[in-house]
């Protein structure tokens, strides 16, 4: 049962192109990359066939004298599946007529201890890892862009809305780092999510092992696994249903981040003086096709969107599994969580092109803020602080005041210092305090100003200079953690598929044609 030497040498030839087919380090192989085939669920069944031919046969499961006929059909069968718009199985079922067309039946030896309820878990288990590593790669894009832009704006001081409605001022550096410590806690999820998934099912067989000594930890070793689903019940009845579940909830928890943010943008449309637009042109606006003064945030729209369809999709899995038996295929579709994960990629592929579209106007900001009373606050808090007036007299004061501008069309930066003296007799007028006013006209004045506001912050994890830079230097030392921990991931990956394909390729160069 073996093929002429050519055969072999060029399966072996292929089996090497497999191993280089991820993240590639020597730009010679770079275009043998290429070509080679995406790590689907034929690429996998192919590996778990090459490590259970390498491992039985170093461990007296399969008889050494059929190996290398074995291992010949299997490169033939990867090397058919390689041919451009070939076939490539994705079952188990599909997969093994090929492997007895190309040797014998000889070939089904291979299947000892196995089933397709072990190997299909083990091969959705492994593409899930590598589609978490794609969308941390692109997490940490987009947050390198925000953090980026945080570092520019540390000193741009614009409003912040709560309820819908303008609150405090803040420095935009300040809020950008807000939202980058939503997505962190996203990377953090991918991490421990990853760690849950990056373990091998193979070796269980359909729920409780076989009586085969089946080697799990080599074979968790070989596809590059951290370890092994320890319960042969939990492997392909339990864990893997719960999987894409659990992905489902970091894509909505991105999608959210993205749209709270794109939202936040969006208000500022409704404007007719907006402080935040896009850059206009390309995909970022478009004209109406009835209103020519219109600029449409096509961009914004189109990452909401995105974020909309990450959400739909991410609760399937959650509707998929619900009051179904333990085992069930329901949610284990790979293309459906595939296609779920993507549309959380793309979500973050568009909010990057929306910060590095944004266009910050810090005048127009600042005079938003002197136009209203977002700055009022301060009037209580620096009462209380210097003056021992209780925050709610305080505050009545200040709102008040508020209240006083507002009928009588008054900014900050224009209402009479002796109103304010007037309201806050007003104010405590049957308390025991002192009745006049004890700041002077030069502190009410200070006191109104968002930038004085935002650089006496003295909360740790204020807008505040000291705060803001200490917080984008944990911000990136986050950022370079995470995408060590990337790479490690997919060096531990590579490493593991390329001692496998050198380990296999050693049983296709030892047959009896190569020995004579």
């Amino acid at each position: 049962m073996t093929t002429e030497p050519g055969i072999r040498r060029a399966a072996g030839k292929f089996v090497r192109l497999l191993a280089a087919g991820g993240a590639i380090a020597c730009h010679a192989t770079l275009a043998a990359a290429q070509d080679a085939p995406e790590r689907d669920e034929f690429f996998w069944l192919a590996e778990m066939n090459k490590a259970t031919t390498i491992i039985n046969s170093q461990e007296g499961l399969l008889d050494p004298e059929m190996t290398p006929g074995i291992a010949t059909a299997l490169a033939q069968v990867i090397e058919d599946g390689s041919q451009p718009g070939a076939d490539r199985p994705a079952t188990v079922i599909s997969f093994e007529p090929l492997l007895i067309e190309a040797g014998s039946i000889d070939v089904t030896l291979l299947h000892a201890g196995r089933s397709s309820q072990d190997m299909h878990a083990t091969y959705r288990a492994a593409i899930l890892r590598d589609k978490l590593l794609e969308l941390a790669t692109q997490l940490n894009t987009t947050a390198t862009t925000l953090v980026d832009l945080a570092e520019r704006h540390a000193d741009t001081i614009v409003p912040n809305y709560t309820n819908g409605v303008a609150a405090q001022p803040n420095s935009y550096g300040h809020y950008l780092l807000g939202h980058a410590a939503g997505f962190a806690r996203d990377a953090q999820r991918i991490r421990e999510t990853y760690a849950r998934i990056d373990r091998s099912a193979m070796g269980t067989t359909v729920l409780n092992g076989t009586t085969w000594p089946l080697n799990r930890e080599r074979m968790a070793d070989y596809l590059g696994f951290a370890g092994i689903v320890d319960n042969a019940y939990d492997a392909s009845q339990i864990s893997s249903m719960e999987h894409p579940v659990e992905v489902g909830s970091i894509i909505t928890s991105i999608a959210l981040h993205s749209g709270n943010f794109v939202e936040d943008v969006m208000t500022q449309y409704a404007q007719t003086r907006p402080w935040i637009l896009l850059e206009e042109g390309g995909e970022n606006t478009y004209v109406s096709s009835a209103m020519p003064q219109k600029r449409n945030p096509g961009l914004l729209n189109n990452t909401r969107s995105d974020a909309s369809t990450a959400v739909t999709l991410a609760m399937g899995p959650i509707l998929q599994t619900h009051n179904i038996t333990p085992g069930m295929p329901d949610p284990k579709d790979v293309a459906q969580n595939s296609d779920m994960v993507d549309a959380g990629i793309r979500t973050l592929d568009r909010l990057d092109r929306v910060l590095k579209a944004l266009v910050i106007n810090p005048e127009r900001a600042l005079e938003e803020l002197n136009s209203d009373w977002t700055a009022s606050q301060e009037l209580a808090d620096l009462l209380m602080r210097e003056h021992g007036l209780p925050f709610r007299e305080g505050h009545h004061f200040a709102s008040e005041i508020v209240t006083h501008a507002r009928q009588n069309n008054l900014g900050p930066l224009d209402f009479p210092y002796d109103e304010a003296q007037r309201i806050y007799a007003e104010t405590v007028r049957d308390t025991d305090h002192p009745q006049d006013l004890p700041m002077t006209e030069e502190v009410f004045r200070a006191t109104l100003d968002p930038v004085s506001i935002i650089a006496n912050r003295a909360t740790t994890g204020g807008p505040q200079p000291a705060e803001m830079q200490r917080m984008i230097a944990a911000a990136r030392d986050g950022l370079a953690q995470q995408d060590a921990w990337i790479s490690e991931r997919r060096d531990h990956i590579e490493t593991s598929l390329q001692k496998l394909d050198q380990d296999f390729e050693a049983l296709l160069n030892d047959s009896p044609d190569e020995a004579g």
